[in-house]
């Protein structure tokens, strides 16, 4: 096959590269920001699907987060694409300062402590009746959703305003140095 790896890598290689990238965090930072800045779209359009992606990532809805950020873009014209790269920064890296943050904030707003009402994990009870014990969560949930909202809108807000910033200033010196490659090549 063309462009196949002479020695394939073993499925704890590539697992391991999915939980720490081989390049390093400050590389695979830099190959997000040029593949987000170089989508195709305005910046309001690509500003608005980044914040879009990242702000449904603080609600606990995980298998979801795709698509409430394609929503969430679709709503505010932003671009679909930025919104799935935007999820990035919910994963099992952030998720427990996500939830701890958002949890908290939702007992503050509620006005009672969400630490109490966490079951104990029980397979025995998961598999006796696993309707009646994911339902005994539901009281942790909430809190995440009620504190999550307000946290989502801010975390909405930074994003969009930075991202839109940042991406005006990079497409601009980006056309700078395309004119100034271009009137180096030809010499009027």
């Amino acid at each position: 096959m063309l462009f196949r790896r002479r020695d394939a890598v073993s499925a704890w290689k590539t697992v391991s590269g999915w939980l720490w990238p081989r390049s390093g965090w400050s590389r695979a930072g830099q190959y997000l920001w040029h593949r987000i800045a170089r989508l195709p779209g305005t910046t309001h359009s690509i500003a608005a699907g980044v914040a879009s992606g990242v702000a449904v990532s603080f609600t606990p809805f995980l298998g979801l987060h795709f698509l409430m950020g394609f929503a969430l873009a679709w709503l505010t014209r932003g671009n679909l694409l930025a919104s799935a790269i935007g999820t990035a920064i919910g994963n099992p890296w952030t998720f427990p300062f996500i939830f701890a943050l958002t949890g908290q904030l939702g007992a503050v707003i509620l006005g009672h402590s969400i630490a109490a009402d966490i079951p104990t994990w029980s397979w025995e009870a998961l598999f006796d009746s696993p309707l009646v014990y994911v339902s005994s969560f539901l009281p942790v949930v909430f809190p995440l959703i009620v504190g999550g909202m307000p946290v989502a809108i801010v975390v909405w807000l930074l994003f969009y305003f930075s991202f839109r910033a940042l991406l005006s200033g990079y497409r601009a010196a980006r056309q700078l140095r395309l004119q100034e490659k271009k009137s180096r090549k030809d010499p009027i």
